[in-house]
Parts: structure tokens; C-alpha cells; sequence
């Protein structure tokens, strides 16, 4: 009798076993990899979701023996959405890391891929090269793959080119966010009902990302906890200093002004929403392609509107801006090999990557002679059934994916020179481990929720609210992050001499 127990004991545990390995693989045998994306652009239906993974899953069945499902994600919900699912138990296997490499690490949310890269990736290694992939490692072991993209982001201002042109204004003379003052001024005086400058996103007017020389140290570079700038090697407050002063006073001036738009640190809206309307001149954003280029691919969202784009700064690389938008196994993926597998395609097959981008040609866009495409006649980014174009940078390999129309071809070569040329960190290729400041990070950052949107968007008065910032900062633990990083950057800096 007892050895009859432990046969069915040992039967429903072959069972669950059974189960459990099934519900990772599709009916008729093939690996299932769940790939978590971020979109700006619209959710599609389930079936439309279902006819690009049929599409896609036509080339993997064959070439990897996997079958993808597709779990595109509003790109504001993106973290947390991608968070709560593999902490819930839900199935992910593959998802990006968007500012968040470094959390994504210390909190064991991604996979160390190091003995699986060559066998199951090495085209996506081969792809990116060593020195990119040193930026998502983490004590000689790799996590991830960073997307193959111009990656050297400049700050522009992307602005409405017919009223700059109704009112002659002359950008020729723009090199800064200040100089911008009084072209915005100009604008509000000729149109009175527009506002000149939209929203990036939540709490965000751009002005943070045009402070030069800053290497964020393996944080967001929305809400940095420790910084090192100007080739100094001596981590600081980035709140305390006047670099951070001086943009706050700025937008400031602008929301007193009326320059910049009053809900700006609350608004849901995004700026290629904003821009549609009609209702605001310009927003300041990093990209990392030429000015007209820039300006021609964000032209589709506009509203029809005609574009311009002005660098009103450099571009900079740090660990951070290589690892910000790193691809990573999930550590509780069921089919590790699989996701990598899948992965990798992204990096090296131009018909999987341009399915996850554009969708079905034909349905959601054509293809035109030159090689650039568009959408069918007739049609938009908010109306065709499926796109991701505004992902374009987010995703595998930026240098597949098919030019939109108007795009200068020979601009890649623009982007190469930046990417090669653009001003380096010190630090590159540091990475900080967060494991022993994880409270005081949490009470950082949600002081840092508090004020800084007011700060940057300049709906608060700096001259108040920086010395209270500060101060509220440094009772949540900034000061032991900052040691942290201290400890940490010095001991990679003696390591690495």
C-alpha cells in the first residue's frame, strides 16, 4: 500500500511537471517566448496582435523552432506593467530595460545570459560588439543586450516650421535652452492662443537632458541619485548644484511668462499628442539623428503640421546611455534559450524586426521604391491597424529597420560619426550596485516624485523649493547613495587603471 501511495505520489508530480513545461510551449511542440515591448504608439487589438505574431511565428517555427506571443505595452506603463507581471508570476521572457539596467540587475530581474550569449546569440553579440556589452555587465557577467542604435543622444528642439517661418525667426543663432527665451516670446506675442512649449511627458519639459557633461552612474536619467560631471571623478547631488539651479530658473521664467504650458508636471498627455493639436509651437527632446531627419520621421504625428528640428546642445555617452535600452532574458523565464534565441533574431533578421515595427506591408504600410516606407494612402500612425514606428530606436536593430519616407539615407553615416565621436564619460562602463542603499532609494526617489516635477517644469519657485528639496532629499538617504557610488566608482576606478 505504501509503495502504491508513492507511485501516485510520484505520478502527479510527473503530472505537474508535465503542466507546468507545457503551458511554456505551444500545442504542437514549439518553445513559447512572451516578448514584452514598449509602444508610443497605439495598443492594437488582440487580432491584429494575433496576425503579426502568425507572421513573425512563420519565420521562427522554422529558423529557431520558437513561437512568439507579442506583449506590446504603453510606454508610461511600461516598468511597472513589466514589473508587477513577473513578480505576479506571470509569463515574460524577454523585456527591455528602459533607464533601468542597474534595477533591473540588483532586483535578480534579469537572467545572466553569459553561457547561453554565444550559442544562443551570437549574432546579437557580433552585432553590438564587446565594449557595448561591457556596458550591460555586471561583475564580468552579461545581462543583456543593448539595442544597435544611433545611441548618441543630442538635445533639439523640435518646433512648428510655419510659424517659425510666418515670423522669420532665426534659429541660426539658438545653441542653448536660453536662447530659446526669446524666440518663445516672439511666438506668444503673434499667437497669443498657442503655448509656446508642450510637455515631453509627465513632469518632464526637456531641460534636464540638455546639462552637459553628466553620467547619471547607472541611473534614470530623468531622476538621477548621484552624478559625476566634467570629467570629475567626485560623485555630487545633481539637485544642489547650480548646472540644476540654472534650468529650474529657467522654466520658471517660462511658466511666469507664460511660455510653457501650466499642467506640464501633471499632464498625462505626450508631446506628439500635444503637437497634433495644434496648440503649442515647439518641445524639447533628445534624439540621436539629424536635425532634418529627426524632424521628417516625427512629421507623421504632427498633425499634419510641418516640422523643424535645432540641436540647443551635445551629445554625451555614458554605461547608462549604452545599457538604458538593454534587452534582457527574464530570470523566471521557463525557456531561457528560447527568449535568447528570439532575441537575437531582433538583432539579425530584417523581416522579424520590420514586422515588430511597421506590421503587415500592405495593411500598415508600403514600401516605396527608394526603399523608405510609409503608410498606405489615406492613412496615419493612429489609424493603420498595427505600428510601432515610434519605437523604431527602442527595438533590436535600428540599422534594418526600413527609413520612413524622407529620410536621408546617407544620414546613417551622420549617426555612426556620432556615436564614434560624441564626448565619453570617465566612468564608462561603470556600473553601480544599489543592493546595500535599496531603502534609502525608495525614499529618494519619492521625494524626488514630489518636487522635481514642479521643479523642471516650473510651476514651483526654485528659490524656495531647492533648499527644501535638498534638505528632504538628504533625510531620505541621498547622502549614503552618494557614498555608496563614492566607494563603489573608486574601487572600478583603481580596478580599471
Amino acid at each position: 500500500m505504501k509503495k502504491l501511495s508513492r507511485t501516485l505520489v510520484s505520478l502527479v508530480l510527473v503530472l505537474a511537471l508535465c503542466l507546468s513545461v507545457c503551458s511554456f510551449a505551444a500545442a504542437d511542440g514549439y518553445d513559447k517566448v512572451v516578448y514584452a515591448y514598449a509602444t508610443f504608439n497605439n495598443i492594437p487589438t488582440n487580432e491584429v496582435k494575433a496576425s503579426i505574431e502568425e507572421a513573425i511565428n512563420a519565420i521562427t517555427r522554422e529558423k529557431i523552432g520558437v513561437e512568439v506571443e507579442l506583449k506590446p505595452i504603453s510606454i508610461w506603463d511600461y516598468s511597472s506593467t513589466v514589473s508587477r507581471s513577473l513578480q505576479g508570476g506571470d509569463q515574460i521572457d524577454v523585456f527591455q530595460t528602459l533607464g533601468d539596467f542597474n534595477v533591473a540587475v540588483s532586483t535578480d530581474m534579469a537572467l545572466d545570459i553569459t553561457s547561453l550569449i554565444d550559442t544562443c546569440a551570437a549574432g546579437a553579440k557580433e552585432t553590438v560588439g564587446a565594449d557595448w556589452l561591457a556596458a550591460c555587465s555586471f561583475n564580468g557577467s552579461i545581462y543583456g543586450i543593448p539595442t544597435m542604435k544611433p545611441i548618441a543622444l543630442t538635445p533639439m528642439i523640435i518646433y512648428r516650421k510655419d510659424i517659425a517661418e510666418e515670423l522669420n525667426l532665426d534659429f541660426s543663432k539658438v545653441n542653448t535652452p536660453a536662447d530659446l527665451t526669446d524666440i518663445f516670446r516672439q511666438v506668444k506675442a503673434a499667437h497669443p492662443e498657442m503655448t509656446p512649449v508642450a510637455a515631453v511627458n509627465t513632469g518632464n519639459i526637456g531641460l534636464q537632458l540638455t546639462v552637459p557633461n553628466t553620467d547619471y552612474l547607472s541611473d534614470d536619467y530623468y531622476t538621477p541619485k548621484g552624478v559625476i560631471m566634467n570629467d570629475e571623478l567626485v560623485v555630487k547631488d545633481f539637485y544642489a548644484t547650480d548646472e540644476f539651479k540654472a534650468i529650474c530658473d529657467l522654466a520658471r521664467t517660462w511658466y511666469l511668462e507664460d511660455l510653457v504650458m501650466k499642467d506640464a508636471a501633471t499632464t498625462s498627455s505626450t508631446a506628439a499628442e500635444l503637437a497634433s493639436t495644434g496648440n503649442y509651437f515647439c518641445y524639447i527632446a533628445s534624439y540621436s539623428y539629424p536635425e532634418e531627419d529627426t524632424a521628417k520621421s516625427l512629421e507623421a504625428q504632427s498633425g499634419g503640421y510641418p516640422l523643424g528640428a535645432k540641436i540647443i546642445g551635445s551629445a554625451f555617452l555614458d554605461t547608462s546611455a549604452i545599457n538604458a535600452l538593454t534587452w534582457c532574458v527574464a530570470s523566471t523565464s521557463k525557456v531561457p534559450e528560447a527568449a535568447l534565441k528570439f532575441l537575437d533574431l531582433t538583432f539579425t533578421d530584417k523581416d522579424v524586426i520590420n514586422l515588430l515595427i511597421y506590421g503587415i506591408e500592405g495593411r500598415d504600410y508600403v514600401k516605396k521604391d527608394d526603399g523608405t516606407v510609409n503608410y498606405p494612402d489615406g492613412q496615419d500612425p493612429n489609424t493603420v491597424p498595427y505600428t510601432a514606428q515610434l519605437s523604431c530606436g527602442t527595438l533590436g536593430n535600428f540599422f534594418l529597420m526600413y527609413p520612413m519616407e524622407g529620410t536621408s539615407l546617407e544620414s546613417l553615416d551622420w549617426e555612426l560619426k556620432q556615436n564614434k565621436e560624441a564626448k565619453t564619460s570617465v566612468a564608462m562602463g561603470f556600473t553601480f550596485d544599489n543592493s546595500r542603499v535599496k531603502s534609502q532609494y525608495t525614499a529618494v526617489a519619492n521625494v524626488i516624485s514630489q518636487y522635481l516635477p514642479g521643479l523642471v517644469c516650473g510651476s514651483v519657485d526654485p528659490e524656495a523649493d531647492i533648499p527644501e528639496f535638498i534638505e528632504r532629499l538628504n533625510d531620505a538617504g541621498m547622502q549614503d547613495i552618494i557614498a555608496a557610488k563614492q566607494e563603489q566608482l573608486d574601487a572600478w576606478v583603481a580596478a580599471n587603471k
